[in-house]
């Protein structure tokens, strides 16, 4: 997994990921102020959406879907399969990424830019070059 500046390409991060593997966005709705998780898994290189968490309803939250509630926060299992994800991380929302048990703060890798998060295939050799080339 690769999360790239949106607009020069420049890598912030990279992950090793295999199918199947958890990776989910959280952060803190604008105007409500409460949590919400969009959750995916690795399918192939594409993110297949699993699961969404909100703790209450508001602008850009699903109000029509099927919706559970689990110890007070809302979830529903939304449909959908993504290349890519384009993220502008905000400061007061405080994206963050986790991939497995892994948190990563989207707002300090990208000085709060626009990031590009998507699986690519690589061989285990660029990724140590890519890890050795972060460190130089």
């Amino acid at each position: 997994m690769v999360v790239e500046d949106a607009e020069t390409g420049e890598e912030l991060l990279t992950v090793p990921v295999s199918e199947g593997t958890p990776v989910a966005l959280e952060y803190t709705h604008s105007v409500e102020k409460t949590r919400v998780l969009d959750g995916y898994a690795v399918d192939g290189t594409n993110l297949t959406m699993t699961r969404m968490e909100f703790e209450s309803y508001g602008a850009g939250l699903p109000a029509r879907a099927n919706v559970t509630v689990e110890n007070g926060t809302f979830v529903f299992d939304p449909e959908g399969t993504y290349e890519e994800l384009y993220v502008k991380p905000g400061r007061i929302a405080g994206h963050e990424l986790r991939v497995c048990d892994e948190t990563y703060d989207l707002v300090a890798l990208s000085d709060a830019r626009s990031v590009r998060v998507a699986v690519e295939r690589r061989s285990a050799l660029s990724h140590a070059l890519s890890l050795a080339g972060s460190k130089l």
